[in-house]
């Protein structure tokens, strides 16, 4: 694009000269690609997820646990070919589903390539996204993705500003989920694989449970409702240990009480066990 506008920073960069707010040029740069185990049981299934890690990002978030791609661009620019072949690659080793992870910022890239190759392929597009899109760009998108599944991760403006540098993060995020359950308003399954739908992620913070059932309320209130997964995993990483009120591991007490008010709300979906806030599911880069 000669002004790239593809998420909510509207940078308005000609990337092929210099990068926008994620650190991207214009290639596409890819950190790994990989059998993936570690996600939702209906993305994993038994043979895995094909995922591809996307270097670079929309987002700054101060806790990211793959900050060596998304903060320091670790990786390999490769062609939008290239990108085809290790869909095939991926497909032809077993995945249940190709599982497109941050690509928000080469979202036009991925468009052109899913639509010479979906098909072909016969299996789920997953787009695996930190939730701070632009409806437009979802739109792009319509038809070519399966299956999102976006990290929701704030409700408060000042939580989105200080620890991701996004104040606007919800007002962006909150209209991207309707575009989304616009295109998928109902999870479908073939056996226990999700074919299609969508599953908000919710990552809890410490000393920030209060935002997390105020987020699950406001998405409680959609007409159609998505499955939600809700995580434990958090740990401090990457420039946490910059802030005291989150550098430290979540109790199970404010874990806890954001799952019981999903279940009063009546949600669908997935939690995990304690004993999860490490890094060990966090592919080496």
């Amino acid at each position: 694009m000669a002004e790239c506008r593809l998420c909510p920073r509207n940078c308005g960069f000609d990337r092929r000269e210099r990068t926008g707010y994620c650190r991207s040029s214009d290639n596409i740069r890819v950190a790994k690609y990989m059998l993936h185990f570690g996600e939702e049981p209906c993305i994993t299934g038994t043979r895995g997820s094909g995922a591809i890690f996307f270097s670079g990002c929309v987002l700054r978030c101060a806790f990211c646990q793959n900050f060596p791609i998304s903060h320091e661009l670790k990786g390999e620019d490769i062609s939008s070919e290239r990108l085809r072949e290790i869909m095939s690659e991926l497909k032809a080793a077993g995945a249940h589903n190709i599982n497109l992870v941050t690509g928000t910022h080469y979202a036009d890239r991925i468009a052109e390539v899913l639509r010479e190759c979906k098909k072909d392929l016969g299996i789920p597009i997953v787009y695996n996204c930190g939730g701070y899109e632009k409806t437009e760009t979802l739109k792009m998108l319509d038809g070519l993705i399966d299956i999102y599944l976006p990290d929701l991760k704030y409700y408060s403006t000042e939580l989105s500003a200080r620890y991701s540098g996004a104040s606007d993060y919800f007002e962006y995020a909150f209209p991207a989920l309707k575009e989304m359950l616009r295109q998928h308003p109902k999870a479908e399954y073939d056996s226990s694989i999700m074919t299609s739908g969508v599953i908000v992620r919710h990552l809890v913070l410490p000393n920030a449970y209060k935002d997390s059932m105020e987020l699950m309320r406001r998405i409680s209130e959609l007409p159609d409702r998505p499955l939600v997964s809700i995580m434990r995993q958090y740990t401090p990483c990457y420039g946490a240990e910059n802030y005291k009120e989150i550098n430290r591991k979540l109790t199970t007490f404010e874990y806890e009480k954001v799952v019981g008010l999903c279940a009063e709300l009546g949600f669908e979906g997935f939690t995990q066990e304690k004993g999860c806030d490490n890094l060990d599911m966090t592919p080496e880069f």
